[in-house]
C-alpha cells in the first residue's frame, strides 16, 4: 500500500469503461478492497473466468483486491462509491446507491433533469450534499492505467467529504487537490467537452494553430462566465477542472470530444460518427442541454450556441466559423 494514502478501505467502482477500469485498478493498487459492478452479467462471468478485461486490443490483468459484480446490491457494504457512468445512466442506477459517500467521476448532465450528477443526487435523490464529492481534472484512463504523474481535484461543499476522497485515492503519481466548489468543478468538466468539440471541428477544417489557440482561450472565457452565472467560482474553471481538462481534451486525440469535432470538421455526419463510436462522448449530449438552460438564463455562450446547431444540424462547422468571425467587435473582458 502507499504511505501516502489513507488505511485500507472497501469502495465500490460502478461503471466498467475505461475510466472506471482505471480508477478501480488504482483503488486496488492503493491497498484497498475494491467492488466493481457492470451492468452485463455476462461481461462480468467473462472478466472474472480471465481475471482481466479487454483494453485497447489487449488485456488488463485484475489484482485480487478486485471483486466484480453485476449486482448492484454487493455495492452496498462499501463506504465510498466511485460512479464512473455516462450521464445518461446515472437516473438508472444511482437510486439504487446508498454508500455514505458517493463520488461522481462523470462528465455531463442528467438529461431528465438538466441537474449535474451531484445536483441530482442532491435533488432528486434527496442526498445530503455533504456525502456528495466530485473528480475532475486533465486525466486519461491510460495515463492512470499506466501510472504516469497526473492531478485532479477533488470537490464537495464539505472540506471534510474532499479530503477524505483525496486522501482515499492521492499518491506519489496520482495528486488529489480539494475543492469546496463542486458545482464548479462539475461544470468545468461538462463544459470543456463542448469547446473540445468546437476545436475539434477547427482542426478538422485545417485551420490551424491560430484558430486553435484563440478558440481555446475564449473557450475558457465563456465556461467562466457560464459557470459563474449558474453559481460557480470564477476561480475554479482557471484550474484543473476548468483550463487544465480544458487543454487536454481540445488538443489530445485521446479526447472522445475531439474526435466527434474532428470527424464533423471533416465532412462527417453525426449520425456516421454515432454509429461507428464505441464509447461516449458526452459533449454531443451536452452542447444542446446547456444551449437551451443558458438560453433561459439569457447568458451569452456563443460558442456552445454553435456547436449546439452543428450537432442538430441547422449549420455547417465552415457556416459555424464565418458565424463566431463575424461577431461585433467588443472589449475582450
Amino acid at each position: 500500500m502507499n504511505p501516502i494514502a489513507s488505511q485500507s478501505s472497501h469502495i465500490a467502482v460502478v461503471g466498467l469503461g475505461a475510466w472506471g477500469a482505471a480508477l478501480a485498478l488504482h483503488c486496488a493498487r492503493q491497498g484497498h478492497q475494491v467492488t466493481a459492478w457492470h451492468r452485463d452479467p455476462e461481461f462480468i462471468r467473462s472478466a472474472q473466468s480471465s481475471r482481466s478485461l479487454a483494453w485497447r486490443g489487449s488485456s488488463l490483468a485484475l489484482p485480487d483486491e478486485i471483486t466484480l459484480t453485476s449486482k448492484l446490491s454487493d455495492c452496498a457494504p462499501c463506504e465510498h462509491c466511485i460512479v464512473a457512468l455516462p450521464s445518461g445512466a446515472w437516473s438508472e442506477v444511482a437510486p439504487s446507491l446508498n454508500n455514505r459517500i458517493l463520488i461522481s467521476a462523470t462528465k455531463g448532465i442528467i438529461a431528465s433533469s438538466e441537474y449535474t450528477p451531484l445536483a441530482y443526487a442532491q435533488h432528486a435523490l434527496g442526498r445530503d450534499p455533504a456525502s456528495l464529492c466530485v473528480i475532475s481534472g486533465p486525466s486519461f484512463a491510460s495515463d492512470l492505467i499506466n501510472q504516469t504523474p497526473i492531478s485532479l481535484t477533488a470537490a464537495s461543499i464539505s472540506s471534510d467529504t474532499a479530503h477524505s476522497v483525496s486522501r482515499l485515492m492521492h499518491n506519489n503519481t496520482f495528486r488529489v487537490y480539494t475543492s469546496t466548489d463542486p458545482l464548479g468543478v462539475e461544470l468545468g468538466g461538462i463544459l470543456k467537452n463542448i469547446m473540445a468539440i468546437a476545436v475539434g471541428m477547427s482542426d478538422g477544417l485545417l485551420y490551424g494553430p491560430s484558430t486553435r489557440a484563440a478558440l481555446i482561450a475564449r473557450g475558457l472565457a465563456e465556461m467562466t462566465r457560464v459557470a459563474v452565472a449558474f453559481g460557480a467560482q470564477q476561480q475554479t474553471l482557471f484550474g484543473l477542472s476548468g483550463l487544465g481538462d480544458l487543454v487536454m481534451t481540445a488538443t489530445e486525440d485521446q479526447s472522445r470530444n475531439r474526435m466527434v469535432g474532428l470527424r464533423l470538421g471533416r465532412g462527417e455526419s453525426l449520425d456516421a460518427i454515432l454509429n461507428t463510436r464505441t464509447s461516449t462522448a458526452e459533449g454531443i449530449a451536452s452542447a444542446p442541454l446547456i444551449y437551451a438552460m443558458i438560453t433561459q438564463k439569457g447568458i451569452s455562450a456563443p460558442i456552445t450556441e454553435h456547436v449546439a446547431r452543428v450537432l442538430d444540424g441547422s449549420m455547417t462547422p465552415r457556416d459555424m466559423a464565418a458565424s463566431l468571425m463575424s461577431r461585433p467587435v467588443r472589449s475582450e473582458f
